[in-house]
């Protein structure tokens, strides 16, 4: 069977979105906004995103606000295809580079920051995927600067504690209300951690990173809080996507299941994996979308101070490009802020799921190993849902 890496790429190698049209030189604003690469790691591609146009440029990079102000798909594709990519090759230890300096005052900057560029040839393509969001055209960069920046002060105090461990600077910042994009930004480029220990992050593993930082420091608040006393189902609908998460009764547990619903073409594919009430060990097989489910649904659960078992269903359908995984964590972040359905038994529960889903609710249990026990506990037939 295809995985789900494979079938993204297929997915996104058909894509041909316009991006902005540059020279070799450019000037503009970077949201603020950089990007490092994970190809040839330890030595990798860093630099700024600009895009070309001056002043405020927040909204091209900013995830949190797209799903609350109901952006469209058409409009954050036209955001993220206007930013430029600048890039050099650097050690990821070489936090002294003048390059480096320069992402990490973007990084820690309270506004968008007036950038000048010249690139070694025209910036060309497009980047779509699962992980992080699109951007444009993109070039190795011969010479950038910038304007006057003033940094962000919770994230200039973190930057300057130098025996403040990442995981909790991170933690730091989230639990003042900094929003996660600037913070994995500020976390790629070495702000953050103890020491020689700082060092760069690829865009992508950074994010996960930061995803599970939070979520594992919530789950120990969770663990302590009481089961809820019935099941919950909470959802929502955008960008071509559908989710509803299910919580029931019990001590956390936590499934990911996600299907592809004729994308391309006629296929119907699922996704899922799961971890019991010990953990998970060894990297998720669906990806940072796992890991960043998860800090959603464990954040609802600190604020509610209840725990429950959390499985969440995501069908994706014709149309749907992948855009990262704050499609994710934003979109269930807004499913459970939604008015709850409580239900009196898990089979009603379902009965209710398996009404708003395109793909036959067995479909999705026979892919899963939560939703299976609780049929099971139930003695609830498979067939009562086909």
């Amino acid at each position: 069977m295809i995985s789900k890496g494979e079938y993204l790429k297929k997915l996104t190698s058909n894509f041909n979105f316009r991006s902005v049209d540059i020279g070799k030189e450019m000037q503009g604003s970077t949201p603020p906004s950089v990007f490092i690469g994970s190809w040839n790691y330890p030595k990798v591609f860093a630099g700024p995103m600009i895009a070309p146009e001056h002043g405020d440029t927040a909204i091209m990079d900013r995830p949190e606000s797209w799903i609350p102000s109901r952006k469209t798909q058409e409009e954050i594709i036209r955001y993220r295809l206007s930013l430029v990519r600048g890039k050099q090759p650097v050690k990821i230890t070489d936090l002294d580079n003048r390059l480096v300096g320069k992402l990490q005052d973007i990084a820690l900057a309270a506004n968008s920051v007036e950038s000048n560029a010249q690139f070694e040839s025209i910036p060309r393509g497009t980047s779509f995927s699962e992980d992080h969001s699109p951007f444009g055209p993109s070039a190795n960069i011969e010479r950038f600067d910038i304007g006057n920046v003033r940094w962000s002060q919770p994230m200039e105090k973190v930057h300057y504690d130098k025996d403040l461990l990442a995981a909790d600077a991170v933690m730091n910042l989230y639990h003042k209300g900094v929003p996660f994009s600037s913070i994995q930004k500020a976390f790629s480029v070495g702000s953050f951690g103890t020491g020689k220990r700082r060092k760069l992050v690829p865009t992508r593993w950074s994010i996960t990173a930061c995803d599970s930082a939070i979520a594992n420091r919530l789950l120990e608040e969770v663990r302590q809080n009481p089961s809820i006393d019935c099941p919950q189902v909470y959802e929502f609908s955008s960008l071509n996507n559908y989710y509803t998460v299910l919580l029931l009764p019990g001590l956390w547990q936590y499934e990911w299941s996600e299907a592809f619903l004729r994308v391309m073409g006629s296929e119907e594919l699922i996704f899922s994996d799961y971890e019991r009430n010990s953990g998970k060990k060894g990297y998720s097989t669906v990806g940072g979308c796992y890991y960043t489910c998860k800090m959603a649904v464990l954040e609802a659960m600190a604020r509610q101070k209840k725990q429950a078992e959390a499985i969440v269903l995501r069908e994706a359908y014709s149309g749907y490009v992948p855009l990262g995984v704050f499609n994710v964590r934003e979109n269930v972040r807004s499913a459970l802020s939604q008015q709850v359905a409580e239900f009196g038994d898990v089979k009603s529960a379902l009965n209710h799921v398996s009404k708003r889903l395109q793909l036959p609710l067995s479909r999705f249990v026979k892919e899963s190993a939560l939703l299976k026990e609780n049929l099971g506990k139930g003695q609830t037939r498979l067939s009562a849902f086909l």
